[in-house]
């Protein structure tokens, strides 16, 4: 088999895997949904009136984007990694031509597709309940590599997860006790301002940070969203990278 016909493989594989789990169909779609009717149309945002949830509309959609970008793949690969270890499913995928790198992308790739869904879910949601006004020029295009760049980037950390952590319980702990400092510490919903100026520069070491930059430039307020997008995809591949490595070897 080619290396295009194994990935295809794994993929339709871990497509149907996916389907196969209605529960997490069903939350990967609904959780930020719900963060979008309750934060977006029950909080709203309320401009110059200081405090969270200060800024335009527009300015949170980055935010809304990057919960489906950082909360599911770290959870999904991490707990498809430990199910596997648990089931000595690598062992049994040692004695075929698949590489541990063609099994990762395959895995990114089904993340990729439906949180790209996700993604085109939240805006829409976003323009409906909230009101936000997103432009649609050509440029807006590039929130789709930004997406499958920072799916992948946390597929890579996922796996990580998944093969340092004893069990499925303890990837969903890890994988939580990550994300969450990450996703209000990456210039989502807390801007900037609110933090404590000695902690501002810290901001630049989540990779979230560049994802949330890159999409605000294109969904609002502009700015240079090339030199986030080159970052996020050296950060994508170095931690892509790393997840490849700490698949457990079995050969």
């Amino acid at each position: 088999m080619s290396l295009a016909a194994r990935v295809r493989s794994e993929f339709v594989a871990s497509w149907h895997a996916f389907l196969r789990r209605r529960t997490a169909v069903f939350f990967t779609f609904f959780f930020p949904a719900i963060i979008v009717v309750i934060f977006g149309a029950l909080v709203q945002t309320q401009p110059t009136g200081g405090g969270l949830f200060a800024e335009p509309k527009e300015y949170y959609i980055a935010g809304y984007l990057a919960v489906v970008v950082l909360f599911t793949p770290l959870s999904r690969v991490g707990s498809t990694i430990a199910r596997h270890r648990e089931g000595s499913r690598f062992e049994k995928l040692a004695t075929t031509p698949l590489s541990r790198a063609e099994w990762l992308l395959a895995h990114s790739l089904v993340n990729v597709v439906v949180i790209g869904l996700a993604a085109l879910l939240l805006l829409a949601l976003s323009a409906l309940v909230t009101g936000a006004s997103i432009p649609l020029t050509p440029a807006t295009l590039a929130i789709v590599p930004f997406v499958a760049l920072g799916v992948t980037l946390f597929c890579g950390l996922g796996a990580v997860i998944g093969s340092v952590a004893d069990s499925q319980d303890g990837v969903i702990a890890a994988s939580n006790a990550i994300a969450l400092p990450l996703l209000f510490l990456s210039e989502t919903f807390v801007t900037p301002d609110l933090l404590p100026a000695w902690f501002v520069p810290a901001l630049n070491l989540s990779p979230l940070t560049y994802f949330a930059r890159g999409v605000r430039a294109l969904t609002y307020g502009g700015g240079d969203w090339l030199t986030n997008l080159a970052v996020l995809a050296a950060l994508a591949v170095a931690f892509f990278a790393a997840g490849t490595v700490a698949i457990p070897r079995t050969d």
